[in-house]
């Protein structure tokens, strides 16, 4: 016997129909909820709930299995069946975190959490605490990046199934690892969601670049909201998820006097307090307002941390020089913008930004470093890229290594993405498999539209519907071990073994970074306590002062020379020196 429930306000009788039989539900109830028992239905069972007069069988907005896809029946499952391993695990504590951000479908050549289970003890050997990966909830089609997910509750078939999840984060977890899982809370997928037949989880009176808002505010939206916490808290119940990263909380509007990050922010702390384990929510954010990771108690939203998109884009442009002026890179551009990112966190903090014609923003330098990550790639950065090319087949080998060197030693969490650590040569594209043939027209032509405004000829944009854009994006681990690739991955290795082992490097104290720079020579220092990071991107060779007694602990290309008072540094090169011993 299982017990069936829905959240439909607006059906006039809904149903849940197993094989050719369909059981009617009692209801509504006065929040708009439909239920019975049903004697023939237990764990396996597939069905479907019908809506009206209508003798169709939609999936389950809360299906935890979508076997046949997210257009198919949905399947009761058992939580309770699997057998877990990891018993007294808690995460690290974010804030001593070297985070790796994959996508299940290309980090392998299976594509799958099990082939995925793989790579972790390389993953170890790395130095890094914390695996994030990009979304799992089912989505239409072969392969996609996740973000069009449609069933939100089950893990899409592709990767495995729900108990192919529950693997792979065991796995994790006897390793020592910690996982981090991507979710969508801003729209639904544009195809296979069928949220919309049962009640008011999109308003129109809001919009997003996906359509109409969810109802975060409106009529309904009291179990709107039950349903994305709901959501979050299985992910760390059922999958002992370790924290959610929550994908463009800017598009969430909601003007209630608890605002849902803020109930989401609650209801994981007495999880956390329940369990015993320690649950971290990190946001993706645009608003550059503090209030995101400021404790509820303190006035905030009180997420955990959330990506510093500033950081990476002072960080990118100064290597790059390129798309200065064009788009969200128009306000940065400068050392001046990213020395700023290393000390106040916030580049734009209610400075004018030329690119949103307004001001933005407001100061965030009273707040830790450690409520921000840091990084020079992620999937946006590099797959939102016309042909989604990597950080060092865009700026050079060597900037790159200074590119990470800053990233490793800046106050912020670093984060790397799937292959950067090697200079992967495989590029990561925007890739998907929408089985409307208009939804997939429409997406290849907007990719194409977008980049022609940049100078790119439409034939030379990789076609995302097409299956071999997605196994091109796939890491190549045969060059791993091979010439540059082992050289930038011995630097990664190195940098993350320095970070980790260094107590300055960990200090997450409100002014603890010291910034200086010279724009015309183009050359950067920055202090944390003892350990100071010393950085050339000019043409030239620059000799850059040094009074106390350091050592030189990393170099990211030779010819850098430490003499009496002054360091010596080559045309795109990095010095990492201190006077703190390291463990």
């Amino acid at each position: 016997m299982h017990k069936f429930s829905v959240w439909a306000p607006v059906a006039s009788k809904v149903g849940v129909k197993i094989g050719d039989v369909t059981y009617p539900l009692n209801g509504p109830d006065e929040h708009g909820w439909w239920s019975a028992s049903v004697r023939e239905a237990g764990v396996g069972t597939d069905y479907g709930f019908v809506i009206g007069e209508d003798p169709k069988a939609w999936p389950d907005p809360r299906s935890e299995w979508q076997p046949n896809g997210v257009h198919g029946l949905s399947r009761l499952y058992d939580h309770g069946a699997f057998q877990w391993n990891d018993r007294g695990w808690s995460a690290p504590a974010l804030s001593h975190a070297v985070i790796y951000e994959l996508h299940v479908g290309t980090f392998t050549p299976g594509g799958t959490f099990d082939s995925a289970i793989e790579k972790l003890g390389y993953l170890v050997e790395l130095g890094i605490t914390h695996v994030e990966l990009m979304p799992v909830a089912a989505f239409p089609g072969g392969q996609g990046w996740g973000y069009d997910g449609a069933a939100l509750f089950a893990v899409t078939e592709q990767y495995g199934g729900p108990d192919g999840l529950k693997r792979l984060v065991d796995a994790c977890h006897a390793r020592g690892l910690a996982v981090l899982l991507d979710v969508v809370y801003n729209h639904f997928g544009p195809v296979g969601n069928y949220s919309g037949k049962y009640g008011p989880y999109i308003t129109e009176r809001h919009h997003t670049p996906w359509g109409g808002a969810i109802n975060f505010e409106g009529e309904g939206s009291d179990e709107v909201r039950r349903f994305f916490c709901d959501n979050a808290l299985m992910w760390m119940r059922e999958y002992h998820i370790d924290g959610l990263r929550l994908d463009a909380v800017h598009e969430y509007v909601d003007r209630s006097a608890v605002h849902f990050m803020e109930q989401l922010s609650s209801e994981v702390k007495a999880l956390s307090a329940k369990l015993g384990r320690r649950l971290v929510l990190i946001a993706e954010s645009d608003l550059n307002d503090p209030r995101v990771v400021t404790p509820a108690q303190s006035g905030g939203y009180g997420m955990d941390a959330q990506w510093s998109d500033d950081f990476h884009h002072s960080l990118f442009t100064v290597l790059a020089l390129e798309g200065q002026g064009k788009g969200y890179y128009s306000d940065f551009g400068t050392l001046e913008k990213l020395a700023k990112a290393l000390t106040k966190n916030f580049v734009q903090d209610g400075s004018y930004s030329q690119y949103r014609r307004r001001s933005h923003g407001r100061p965030a330098d009273d707040l830790s470093p450690h409520h921000f990550l840091g990084y020079i790639q992620n999937h946006d950065q590099v797959g939102n890229r016309a042909v989604g090319d990597r950080v060092d087949q865009v700026v050079g080998f060597d900037r790159a290594k200074v590119a990470a060197a800053i990233v490793m030693t800046a106050p912020f969490i670093p984060m790397i993405f799937q292959g950067e650590e090697y200079a992967a040569s495989t590029p990561f594209l925007y890739f998907a498999d929408h089985d409307d043939p208009e939804m997939a027209k429409a997406v290849k032509n907007g990719r194409r539209s977008e980049f022609a405004a940049f100078g790119w000829k439409p034939e030379d944009i990789p076609d995302p519907e097409k299956v071999e854009t997605f196994l091109r994006s796939k890491l190549n681990w045969e060059e791993v071990h091979e010439g540059r690739h082992a050289e930038m991955l011995d630097w990664y290795r190195r940098l993350i073994q320095l970070r980790r082992g260094s107590v300055a490097l960990n200090d997450g104290a409100v002014g603890h970074v010291r910034a200086s720079f010279d724009e015309r020579r183009r050359w950067l220092i920055f202090e944390r306590g003892v350990v100071t990071v010393m950085c050339n991107l000019g043409a030239e060779k620059v000799e850059l002062p040094h009074s106390r007694r350091a050592q030189l602990l990393l170099a990211s290309k030779a010819g850098v020379v430490v003499k009496d008072g002054s360091v010596e540094l080559p045309a795109d090169s990095a010095a990492i020196l201190s006077s703190e011993a390291m463990r």
